[in-house]
């Protein structure tokens, strides 16, 4: 998200004064709110419609609790989640933790405590984005890697070329047809392409 663009949230709240109250708290500190909701499973549908940043879920919505919702959510990595409660109970904190709520916060709560939950929301599911492109990434570098010295040995044991001379090959005629050297190694593992063939 941009930083010149503001948090768009989605509210998911069933008590209507304390949605109202919740949206002229976040429109007043620069958030945009893009929708509300007071059922947990109109807050899926509109978190995958709107997709916002973040969803605010009260855990008690008829439809669907907002633990439910938040797992639905998550699981799908559509948003952010922070979780509205007018319990602080441990468990309740745990569940939510393991639902992907990246944050909590407790009803009746002040200006001063949601701004910070929010960031902290935002802040963490930005994080965990980016850890899981740098997996992805890391998986395909070890994918390649593997390609690369899988064809390598095809060169050395069908060609009878060195290591090196299989790597430089390798380069060679990835640099010549304007592919990634791991595509070129793909190709050699399959038989459809060799020295004899360049």
């Amino acid at each position: 998200m941009p930083a010149d663009q503001p948090t768009r949230v989605l509210i998911a709240e069933d008590e209507a004064i304390i949605r109202l109250d919740l949206k002229e708290l976040l429109e007043e500190e620069g958030f945009e709110v893009v929708g509300e909701t007071g059922r947990g499973d109109e807050a899926v549908e509109l978190v995958r419609a709107l997709q916002p940043d973040l969803a605010i879920l009260d855990i008690k919505m008829p439809g669907l609790d907002g633990l439910s919702a938040a797992r639905q959510i998550t699981a799908d990595r559509l948003a952010a989640v922070l979780i509205l409660t007018a319990f602080s109970q441990r468990d309740l904190v745990e569940q939510a933790r393991d639902a992907g709520a990246m944050s909590y916060i407790v009803k009746p709560f002040q200006k001063s405590d949601l701004v910070p939950a929010i960031e902290l929301a935002v802040g963490r599911y930005a994080e965990l984005q980016s850890l899981e492109r740098e997996v992805d990434d890391l998986a395909e570098r070890l994918e390649a890697r593997k390609a690369i010295d899988r064809a390598k040995g095809v060169l050395m044991d069908k060609y009878g070329l060195t290591e090196q001379a299989a790597w430089r090959f390798l380069q060679t005629q990835a640099m010549n047809r304007r592919v990634k050297v791991h595509e070129v190694a793909a190709l050699v593992v399959d038989g459809a392409f060799g020295p004899e063939a360049s």
